[in-house]
């Protein structure tokens, strides 16, 4: 059960293009946004569809499979966990932002 404590999984389409970033110690960063559709009918009959979205970061290999094969609109699946993080803005502006620290990718959809 311990591995239920922070899991996620996300079914989704990219919104952008990753964006790639190469550390010098040599690790790769993939970053990312996917969003999830929902539908339901309200109660005046009408169809909604409620759309999320999901920042979403990857490491390593998983993200050199990312910069390599995942482009805007391609529909994937990803397993990882959420993490809160905060930055300054160049105002000196405290952010807070929650990711995804994707573990695995299952790319959907046509070729």
């Amino acid at each position: 059960m311990n591995t239920l404590r922070n899991k996620v999984q996300l079914i989704g389409n990219l919104g952008n293009n990753p964006e790639i970033i190469n550390l010098e110690s040599g690790k790769t960063l993939a970053k990312f946004n996917i969003a999830t559709n929902e539908s339901y009918t309200n109660n005046k009959g009408e169809k909604i569809t409620d759309t999320q979205w999901h920042n979403v970061v990857a490491w390593g290999k998983t993200a050199q499979i990312i910069e390599k094969y995942v482009k805007k609109g391609k529909e994937v699946a990803i397993e990882g966990k959420l993490t809160s993080r905060s930055y300054e803005d160049k105002d000196g502006n405290k952010k807070f932002i929650t990711e995804v620290v994707c573990s695995e990718l299952l790319m959907l959809g046509t070729k």
